[in-house]
């Protein structure tokens, strides 16, 4: 959740309402338990951090004071490292999405790119399981966990298959926060 909120902070400075309401745009119907008050506590262990700075701006009269959140250049350096990260094979979906939305939303990286680095990951892994089956020998009992291995890959790079069609063209626009 820190990484995501730092790239929408990138994009500009905001306040906590505000990112909230990105973020759970972003996450679509996975977004609707998303907490306000986790938004808050986010940002305030990034001001911790050093990664994010606020300021008091001026609200609206029937609005007090609000704190309005901008990256420092480490904040700034953390973000490029998260988008450029490659993990797997246990992602956790929501942040990947998170991920391509923030990258398109702040123009840092392009979700298409992101997906094609996890994919070429997967395939690596892929080969390797593979490579390893075909060593294995059938009575060692090791077959199952190893084709339950490649069953996941296989099914997480028809996953990327799906984020690229959506992260493509149109897709990337509505999706951009």
């Amino acid at each position: 959740m820190q990484d995501a909120v730092l790239a929408f902070l990138a994009k500009e400075p905001s306040h906590g309402y505000h990112l909230h309401a990105r973020l759970r745009r972003a996450l679509g119907p996975l977004g609707e338990s998303m907490n306000r008050g986790q938004i808050y506590v986010t940002l305030a262990r990034l001001e911790r951090a050093g990664l994010v700075v606020a300021e008091r701006a001026e609200g609206l009269p029937e609005r007090p004071e609000r704190k309005v959140y901008a990256l420092t250049p480490a904040g700034r350096e953390r973000v490029t490292a998260w988008l450029g990260e490659v993990g797997w094979p246990k992602p956790d979906l929501a942040e990947f999405h998170l991920k391509l939305a923030a990258a398109a939303a702040t123009r840092l990286a392009d979700p298409v790119e992101l997906v094609a680095a996890q994919r070429r990951e997967l395939l690596r892994r892929l080969r390797e399981v593979q490579q390893a089956a075909l060593a294995e020998p059938a009575a060692s009992g090791a077959g199952p966990l190893l084709e339950g291995v490649v069953l996941r890959l296989q099914a997480d790079l028809r996953w990327l298959d799906a984020c690229e069609r959506a992260w493509s063209g149109a897709g990337a626009e509505a999706g951009g926060g």
